[in-house]
């Protein structure tokens, strides 16, 4: 007869027995514990990975493994998934706000996915413990998954001054807070507070000053800004040949043809000076209208047409002006210096001695100047510049020489060495135009040209050159054109005449002039570099503290 179960049977078959039912109750503990999760009666934590060993039953619920942030219990929050979704799928291209009518971008729709897997805990309970939550949000908001670079759209405005740009209106949804006080909300956490837009430069925000400067052969524009003591940043520049001289060596007068040339050069820089906020501008004329007849009528019709009050100067401020423009190129170890402008109608001659105490302005070192009425223009209409042969260039050359015959200047080395003491510097289209053929450049580079050396020796092998072709060969070198052809060799035979009567071994290509000579002195009259040397010991002294 077997034996039924009992508690007095094998004791084997009796721990088997009950190994078996812990077993099921295990079973049955783990299927109800999974019911629970995902009716949403205790919330998981989104941070660990499918498959992650629960925490042992004792602990602390929620505590993740070693070097994981404590999440504490947390339920979760109704509607929260729409909320995720909300953050996600109602942002337009870029991850910005949708307006009124707009379909949400792709980088919107991948953020609302996100939100859906995150937005189950994106509400805790506790309101310092979202950031998690948040991230389908961050993204989409400028996130490095946007492609936006992290940044929120600039606002509609024109980048010069901060005017609203025509034609594109403000958008319906009002920028966030933070944007309104030039601030990016941070991408980590909406929440937090938000980190500074980086500032403009001091360089972008330094004051627009404006030099015009019209002369026999050109018209001139510079706009530009102080940066470092003694220099400025160019913002726009304009140059157009107009030869408002043409004509007049022989009338006395300036001819409607040039006038008109003249005035239409105007009206472009007038629209590009009403088109800045500039602090303080100065517009000279300089020979051309200064010896002609009609010149001051010139002045009155150029304010009726174009609105620009333009300054006849004197000769004396004009070579003043050509020297405060090349000051920094005048090398450090020089004692004397000869620098010339060759312009189209008169040409400016400056000698400068510097001692002991250089000045910062340079002008302060002039001791004799002199301005002979003599240009480019007028010497080419004299003896014709189209077919130069050397009997007529030597003829140019002796009429300068005479001219410079009557300047009363003591002599310059006094016993020094010129090699080491004395250099010429040239500011003119004579003498770039000369660095640009030397330096055979396939176009005119002014990066290449403005501070190049020439020797003696080169200068003389240029103008050789120049003399050895005819109008067309002159007209086809990039650097001439066809609107200095008939001029250049009347620039060199000026060049040549001040080369005989001050020898120098080298000579300095200056592309830099009156209008550089303008802006200098306006910007050393307000100070501006002072300004800049006070600003940068302040936050140098700022950024010494605490170290």
């Amino acid at each position: 007869m077997a034996a039924g179960p009992s508690s007095g049977g094998d004791p084997s078959a009796r721990r088997g027995a009950e190994g078996r039912k812990r077993k099921r109750r295990r079973s049955k503990s783990s299927a109800q514990s999974q019911d629970a999760a995902m009716s949403g009666s205790h919330t998981s934590s989104s941070g660990h990975s499918a498959g992650a060993p629960s925490a042992p039953a004792g602990k602390e619920a929620g505590r993740g493994a070693p070097g994981e942030p404590h999440k504490g219990r947390r339920r979760r929050a109704p509607g929260a998934d729409r909320e995720g979704r909300r953050h996600g799928q109602h942002r337009g291209p870029q991850g910005r706000p949708l307006v009124s009518g707009e379909k949400p971008g792709k980088a919107g729709q991948e953020g609302g996915r996100a939100g859906d897997e995150r937005g189950r805990a994106s509400f805790r309970g506790d309101a310092g413990r979202r950031g998690e939550g948040r991230q389908g949000f961050a993204r989409h908001a400028g996130g490095p998954e946007s492609g936006a670079g992290g940044q929120a759209p600039s606002a509609s405005a024109h980048q010069g001054h901060g005017t609203a740009s025509q034609g594109h209106p403000a958008p319906a949804v009002p920028p966030h807070p933070a944007a309104q006080l030039g601030l990016h909300a941070s991408a980590s956490s909406p929440g937090s507070a938000p980190r500074p837009v980086p500032r403009a430069s001091d360089e972008m925000r330094a004051p627009l000053y404006a030099a015009l400067d019209l002369g026999t052969n050109n018209c001139r524009l510079l706009i530009a800004q102080p940066t470092r003591p003694g220099q400025f940043r160019v913002v726009d520049a304009f140059s157009r040949i107009v030869r408002l001289g043409e004509g007049l060596a022989a009338t006395g007068r300036l001819s409607p043809e040039a006038m008109d040339r003249a005035v239409e050069a105007l009206k472009v820089c007038a629209v590009k000076l009403k088109n800045r906020d500039i602090r303080r501008m100065r517009l000279i004329a300089t020979e051309a209208a200064r010896a002609a007849e009609n010149g001051a009528l010139f002045m009155e019709r150029v304010a009726a047409e174009t609105g620009l009050e333009l300054e006849i100067i004197n000769r004396e401020t004009e070579a003043r002006l050509a020297v405060s423009g090349c000051s920094s190129l005048i090398e450090r170890s020089a004692r004397s210096v000869v620098l010339f402008d060759i312009g189209g109608g008169s040409s400016e001659i400056a000698v400068i001695r510097i001692g002991e105490n250089r000045s910062s302005r340079l002008a302060n070192h002039i001791t004799h100047w002199t301005s002979l009425p003599v240009g480019v223009v007028t010497l080419s209409e004299r003896h014709g510049g189209h077919d130069v042969t050397p009997e007529s260039f030597e003829g140019m050359v002796r009429e300068v020489e005479g001219m410079l015959g009557r300047f009363d200047c003591p002599a310059i080395f006094d016993g020094e060495d010129p090699a080491d003491a004395f250099h010429l510097i040239g500011t003119s289209g004579t003498v770039t135009t000369l660095a640009g053929v030397h330096l055979g450049l396939p176009r005119y580079d002014r990066r290449q040209v403005d501070g190049l050396w020439l020797s003696d020796e080169e200068v003389s092998a240029m103008q050789a050159r120049l003399l050895s072709w005819d109008f067309a060969a002159r007209s086809a070198n990039p650097c001439i054109g066809p609107d200095r052809a008939d001029l250049v060799l009347a620039g060199c035979a000026i060049l040549e005449a001040i080369r005989r009567r001050w020898p120098s071994r080298r000579m300095r290509v200056a592309d830099r002039g009156l209008r550089e000579g303008l802006l200098t002195d306006m910007m050393a009259d307000d100070g501006v570099w002072r300004k800049f040397r006070m600003k940068r010991g302040n936050s140098q002294g700022q950024g010494g503290k605490g170290r």
